[in-house]
């Protein structure tokens, strides 16, 4: 009787196995195709990016907070953002301060001028951020990256949403 039931748990684990790598190899070329870094989506993340896909540049407070980089907390506990920064291949930097982003919740950080709330932060800028060719890098309070989404001008919309993300 034993060794019907270890054949059997064997035979499990064998077919377990083989479809987890079915799984993960069909996984990879969504992976690539959303231009992300790679890395697993972790508890924070960056869901969405709206940038400016004319490549005109915007011109006023309204156009510019049009644009924004959605992070997303998978996690069932709030996740302080303290210390944390949001940044373009430019080198413009939005640091979070004094942010906790709830359980299951997502912010939005805008480029333009704005009175910040629960789910919509504002960098304060005069100027846009997200070019229609760009990365948005997400780096903890220690400065290791989080997560970082790359996007080209091949990109139809001015849309971006993340593979598993898109709550907004």
């Amino acid at each position: 009787m034993s060794v019907s039931v270890l054949t059997n748990v064997r035979r499990l684990t064998a077919a377990t196995a083989v479809a987890a790598a079915v799984v993960g190899a069909a996984a990879l070329p969504a992976a690539a195709a959303g231009h992300h870094s790679g890395r697993s989506h972790g508890v924070v993340y960056i869901s969405t990016v709206r940038y400016d896909s004319t490549g005109r540049g915007a011109r006023n407070n309204t156009e510019l907070n049009q644009q924004w980089v959605a992070v997303s907390n998978h996690s069932r506990k709030a996740v302080n953002l303290n210390g944390w920064t949001l940044s373009d291949a430019a080198g413009h930097t939005f640091t979070f301060h004094h942010y906790s982003l709830g359980a299951r919740a997502t912010v939005r950080v805008h480029t333009g001028v704005g009175r910040d709330t629960r789910s919509d932060l504002y960098q304060d800028r005069r100027s846009q951020v997200w070019d229609k060719s760009d990365t948005a890098k997400l780096r903890n309070d220690r400065g290791r990256l989080v997560d970082q989404v790359s996007w080209n001008q091949h990109r139809a919309t001015g849309h971006h949403p993340r593979q598993g993300g898109g709550r907004h």
